[in-house]
């Protein structure tokens, strides 16, 4: 027989052996061949699936979940255990580890979605893939603010990531219409003063727009531990990191990439607004 003192009482060696006892007296009556042992054991069986469950649950220090499931399963890998046994993670992590794969691949279709609509709009694969390029840059800042943060990959940070590649996006957008605008309606020769004038004028709309998104993120970033923030901070240092290093990055590498091979794609575009005044 089983028996397990219940959580908050003081169960003193006299007083169990004293239960034991009682519990002795009235099973011999019943069994009196059986023998009777007053042991510990579990205050219930888990089953799933018909199959016996034995959950080990602990609480971390604070270390990334990652990080400690790896530990463990490292530890579990070493571990003989008998024959239809086996190990499993559940909880945080496991939920984790499925909704990190689902974010990836919404990823890469929303990546793909984008270079649809950017070749749509602009006819040209060589545009939608300079556009493109700011999401890259973007992703080295993003990379970097993690880094500093102590931060580690997981599914907030893959939502900031998702939502940084369409505002990097955007500004890139601006950038390649006011170069092909200045050529097609303001007369324009395609040339190095033509991009140099395109990056100055859009230099302060997009600056602002990082500015302002930036200062909205604020809040999370310095007050990263208040209740209800513990999703948003991972997302907010994506989205800050990235904001930075795509407006510094953009306004160099952007004007130089349609320089060296924004001008058949704009010859097109300019001989099609001919065509279609």
């Amino acid at each position: 027989m089983n028996t397990a003192p219940h959580a908050g009482i003081d169960a003193s060696p006299a007083l169990a052996a004293q239960i034991g006892q009682e519990v002795k007296r009235e099973l011999r009556a019943l069994w009196a061949e059986e023998l009777v042992e007053l042991s510990a054991g579990p205050n219930d069986v888990r089953r799933e699936n018909g199959r016996r469950r034995l959950l080990v649950m602990a609480n971390s220090d604070g270390t990334h979940a990652n990080r400690i499931a790896a530990e463990v399963g490292a530890i579990a890998r070493n571990i003989q255990v008998p024959t239809c046994y086996y190990v499993t993670f559940e909880g945080t992590y496991a939920q984790q580890a499925s909704s990190l794969w689902r974010l990836i691949a919404l990823s890469a279709v929303s990546l793909l979605l984008i270079f649809g609509v950017l070749f749509q709009r602009y006819r040209s694969t060589r545009l939608a893939l300079i556009i493109m390029t700011n999401v890259p840059l973007a992703l080295v800042g993003s990379i970097a603010a993690i880094k500093i943060a102590g931060l580690e990959l997981s599914v907030a940070t893959m939502a900031g990531f998702i939502t940084l590649a369409g505002i990097s996006t955007r500004s890139s957008i601006l950038k390649i219409s006011h170069f092909i605008n200045l050529v097609t309606r303001e007369g324009e020769t395609f040339g190095r003063a033509m991009s140099q004038r395109g990056a100055r004028e859009r230099l302060m709309p997009v600056a602002m727009t990082a500015a302002a998104a930036s200062g909205g993120l604020l809040p999370l970033l310095l007050y990263p531990y208040t209740p209800g923030k513990k999703i948003l901070y991972p997302v907010a240092v994506v989205i800050f990191g990235g904001l930075a290093s795509a407006t510094i990055l953009d306004a160099l590498l952007t004007p130089w990439l349609f320089l060296r091979f924004g001008k058949a794609p704009l010859d097109a575009l300019a001989g099609a607004a001919r065509r279609n005044p």
